[in-house]
């Protein structure tokens, strides 16, 4: 392979990883409401190149230790424990976009890229607060829960982004243990 089209191709690696990312609801989640502080959108553009970079220097990765990478760079960036889910499933992305970038196929790469960002959407969470009925300090008594919705630009989803409605995902939080730090559990 020919150096410009090694580069070019390690460029559109670095487009799929990038687009990946940007579809990920749990990274928007942070990033929108700031939980990396004032510069999460550049921690954000940052954790592109770092996963790009992980990629490159371990060449046989297997699907935990990239689960493991992106858990760690969640909670120390953005402080995020990712327990939706989508964890597994970013990684497996990631590491079959390496597999096409070190097979050098430029055409998997990019439909790959092409169908993430098709079907990347927009996802908002509401914080809302309702006080328990205890005589207890109030900062103890209040129940947290965070609505998630998420929304398609208008692009064919296949079940990726539900549509919010009535069954719209709800995240209780139940448990107030006491060193502060919180259980949070899904609502069924």
């Amino acid at each position: 392979m020919m150096a410009g089209a090694a580069e070019d191709l390690r460029a559109l690696f670095g487009v799929a990883v990038r687009a990946a990312l940007e579809a990920w609801p749990a990274l928007q989640i942070a990033v929108e409401n700031g939980f990396g502080g004032v510069h999460s959108q550049e921690k954000a553009e940052w954790l592109g190149g770092a996963v790009e970079e992980y990629f490159f220097r371990n060449a046989d990765l297997e699907l935990d230790e990239v689960e493991d990478f992106l858990g760690e760079l969640m909670t120390n960036e953005f402080d995020t424990v990712v327990e939706d889910g989508s964890l597994p499933q970013v990684s497996q992305q990631l590491q079959t976009m390496f597999h096409h970038f070190q097979r050098g196929d430029r055409a998997a790469l990019k439909e790959m890229a092409s169908l993430i960002t098709q079907r990347k959407c927009k996802v908002r969470a509401t914080a809302l607060t309702t006080a328990r009925e205890t005589d207890e300090d109030d900062d103890a008594n209040s129940v947290e829960e965070m609505e998630v919705a998420a929304t398609n630009d208008g692009a064919a989803t296949d079940g990726v982004c539900p549509q919010p409605g009535p069954d719209s995902q709800t995240i209780k939080e139940e448990e107030i243990v006491e060193d502060g730090w919180t259980i949070v559990r899904r609502k069924k």
